[in-house]
């Protein structure tokens, strides 16, 4: 891991804040948010589309809402903005707390399309196979994503397979970045929790420069060190350990330390015609906890290495690269755009302060467990132009486009050490066997017609066919249209079929390691192989290949714009998901079965794989509603009011395969089941206030987190968690005409969720005393300070 800053730097950056804060005072240029909210390009291929004349809705989020919490990472961000959005902070879950998953409408992470510039990013090479929200998926990193470079983000709440290929079941989250030649930004923020810990030291810029006087390149870069969490209970399992009753346990957020650079470029060299490209390299480290290992197992020294017990700690870097370069410009009245995009994340795993036991004495204490790469390259042609058509209000804008593309996934094996014999204490090493790389290709054609047919009416039409050399071909449609009976009022749906291809990482990712399960009620640990889907092992419990999930995806909304300043929009909708993919239950293997796979070399107590197992109907709705009240001075107050209410039901699930059957094992038990169902809340209702003046603004959010139940196989054992309200608070004051200085406090009040209860495996006797399911996470009140310079 890296150097931690000293308290000496932690001093100067104090000190620079308030020499920062003392400068004279002055005014602060800023681009109004709501200029950046008229045009859209997400979801459309029209010109000059508006947000207020779209078919399906789009959040527009601004840089100053992006800026306006104590957080630097995206998926944070947007979970505090977007009411359909649940980002928890899972702990002690391996690589999950290194990159944590969010989702939308309540459906998978990975069935989330991620957009930068509208060209598609490239997904995480980590697997979630641990009991925390989106278990079984492998979806884009959004917190590889510096803020830095962010000029607006545009968020499709709708299905948009057909328009933008695998992936986009629940929406699409568009990164736009900051472009031109002019302006930029410097800041520096410090941060830390109410109860001591988690000290946090950002420092951010962006800058723009002119290519003579035909492009521009725009710079970005971004570094933070965030220091751990720790909210674990004391220690209370055995009374002959040597440190019973201490805090031996680190629960809550990792240490990390991520350090981002990223380019926007474009240049001129026709009349109609330029060049652009961007790109990104991203490094964070992370440092996680394991389970504490305690000094004596079953009345008997561990190891004489900790003889007091240990805290494996798990060291990851995850580095993200990507470029994308094209040339786009008209000719004869189309419009055109080829590039080309490369993009790849590595997620290189280490783990000290631990041994391997078979190894005794002699074990060394720092192992390394192996990598993961995972590699996107797409290339793009699209076409669109707009063809007057004398029946219609307005033109045709007929697009269409073909896309190749090309991915791999591969697992490099670990140390030797890290993986004989029982493997390193808190996360066994991947194994050779383990390793490998395979990859695929794709190869897929749209179409997409816009119009606004009528003064009132607009629709469009899209559809889109995909081969894929694993899996095979499928076609996506979709169909909407919107109706404004009179400038206040409007009604418009839309209906769309997709797919989501089932990720290289879910079909390949294996792994022997030690899980723990309840077993005669006590918490065990077991040697669990996870199996590629394709490989004997799994097939001996029953697996078949994995197909592509199927979606449907039904919405209407209703648009109320009664005056200029103020407008609600409620959107209802329904998600059909067929053959979705889970990862199965960690299945407990009699003996007959265990000798089966030890036939292959495999010596495990149990087994998991994924499957295309579930059918599962998602019904919510979508409330966002805003209005501005002008003061005199130009001063202004906007007021926002958002809602959203999610359910999931799961409608079928495939039969026991005969083997699993015969064995009494369920592939797919109550536990998994209901985490698609009952494992995020249903509700999120959240009420904002902003004050912009001339030299100052404040901003207040507070938002209520609903229920939420954690499952278990016996029903006896579930727990539901109550609702949660959150305060979040800040102001900025504008100096010395360019100089801003923020302060603020996340989470005010010092809100948490429901303490866990003892029930079952849930919290170790104390050790785990929140859930990590939990939406708004656990570390409490957090007070942070930034100051900046823009020009």
């Amino acid at each position: 891991m890296s150097t931690r800053y000293t308290h000496s730097h932690k001093s100067f950056l104090v000190l620079s804040l308030l020499a920062a804060a003392a400068a004279p005072a002055g005014a602060q240029q800023q681009v109004p948010t709501e200029e950046l909210q008229q045009v859209v390009v997400t979801g459309t291929y029209a010109k000059n589309r508006r947000t207020a004349d779209s078919e399906s809705p789009i959040d527009i989020i601004g840089a100053k809402e992006l800026q306006a919490t104590g957080s630097t990472e995206l998926a944070t961000v947007l979970a505090r903005l977007l009411p359909s959005m649940n980002f928890p902070r899972p702990s002690g879950a391996d690589a999950s707390d290194a990159v944590r998953p969010a989702q939308l409408r309540g459906l998978a992470p990975d069935q989330t399309l991620v957009l930068v510039n509208g060209k598609r990013r490239h997904a995480s090479a980590v697997v979630n196979v641990n009991g925390t929200a989106g278990r079984g998926s492998a979806p884009v990193d959004l917190n590889a994503i510096p803020l830095a470079a962010i000029d607006h983000i545009e968020v499709l709440r709708d299905g948009a397979s057909a328009q933008y290929g695998s992936d986009a079941i629940a929406g699409v989250v568009n990164i736009i970045l900051k472009k031109g030649p002019n302006g930029g930004d410097v800041e520096v923020g410090y941060g830390q929790y109410h109860e001591g810990d988690g000290e946090q030291v950002t420092v951010k810029a962006s800058g723009g420069f002119a290519l003579g006087d035909k492009g521009w390149l725009r710079l970005a870069a971004e570094a933070a060190d965030r220091n751990p969490t720790n909210r674990a209970g004391a220690d209370a399992r055995n009374p002959a350990e040597p440190l019973y009753g201490q805090v031996t346990q680190r629960y809550g957020d990792s240490d990390t330390q991520p350090r981002n650079v990223l380019f926007n470029a474009q240049y001129q060299i026709g009349e109609n015609t330029d060049v652009y490209a961007f790109g990104q390299y991203g490094v964070r480290d992370t440092e996680a906890a394991a389970t504490w290992r305690t000094a004596l197992n079953g009345g008997v020294q561990r190891t004489p290495l900790f003889p007091n017990g240990f805290l494996p700690l798990q060291n990851s870097t995850s580095t993200d690269s990507s470029i994308v370069a094209g040339v786009r410009g008209d000719i004869g009245g189309w419009r055109w755009d080829a590039s080309l995009d490369w993009g790849r994340n590595s997620f290189w795993l280490d783990i000290d302060n631990t041994v391997n036991q078979t190894l005794g004495a002699q074990s060394p204490t720092h192992f390394h467990l192996g990598k993961l790469t995972n590699t996107q390259s797409v290339a793009n042609f699209d076409l669109a132009r707009e063809i007057p058509v004398a029946a219609f209000a307005g033109p045709l804008t007929v697009a269409t486009g073909v896309e190749v593309g090309h991915e791999a996934y591969e697992i490099e094996a670990g140390d030797e050490a890290s993986y004989s014999g029982s493997g390193a204490q808190g996360f066994s090493g991947f194994r050779p066997a383990n390793a490998g790389k395979n990859s695929r290709s794709n190869q897929s054609a749209y179409v997409n017609l816009e119009a606004q047919v009528t003064p009132k009416l607009s629709g469009a039409l899209a559809a889109r066919y995909e081969h894929y050399t694993d899996f095979g071909s499928t076609t996506s449609a979709k169909a909407s249209a919107r109706y404004a009976f009179n400038d206040k009022v409007s009604l418009r749906g839309t209906a769309s079929s997709g797919f989501r291809a089932p990720s290289l990482a879910q079909q390949f990712y294996t792994i022997t390691t030690t899980n723990f399960a309840v077993v005669n009620g006590v918490n065990t640990p077991i040697e669990t192989g996870t199996f590629a889907v394709g490989s004997t092992a799994a097939q001996a419990l029953g697996a078949t290949p994995l197909k592509a999930e199927k979606a449907r995806n039904f919405s209407i909304g209703l648009q109320l714009a009664p005056s200029r300043n103020f407008n609600t929009t409620v959107d209802v909708y329904r998600i059909f998901v067929d053959d979705r993919i889970a990862l199965s239950a960690n299945m407990t293997l009699p003996q007959n079965l265990r000798n089966t796979l030890a036939t292959q070399g495999i010596q495990v107590g149990a087994g998991r794989y994924f499957t295309n197992a579930i059918d599962t109907k998602t019904t919510g709705v979508d409330v966002v509603s805003t209005y501005r009240w002008n003061l005199a001075n130009r001063d202004r107050v906007d007021f926002t009011a958002a809602f959203n209410h999610n359910k999931t039901n799961v409608e079928n699930v495939a039969a026991n395969p005969a083997i699993l059957t015969a064995n009494n094992l369920l592939l797919i038990d109550r536990q998994t089941v209901l985490r698609n169902t009952v494992g995020s809340p249903k509700d999120k209702l959240s009420f904002g206030v902003d004050y912009t003046a001339s030299v100052w603004s404040a901003r207040a959010l507070a938002t209520q987190y609903g229920k939420f139940t954690v499952p278990q196989n016996n029903a006896a054992l579930d727990q539901e968690y109550g609702r949660q309200w959150v305060l979040d608070v800040s102001g900025t004051v504008r100096f010395a005409k360019n100089w801003r200085a923020t302060v603020g406090i996340d989470n005010l009040t010092d809100s948490y969720p429901d303490k866990t209860t003892s029930n079952g495996n849930l919290n170790t006797n104390g050790i785990y005393p929140y859930s990590n399911f939990s939406p708004a996470g656990f570390n409490g009140r957090y007070y942070y300070a930034k100051v900046g310079y823009s020009w």
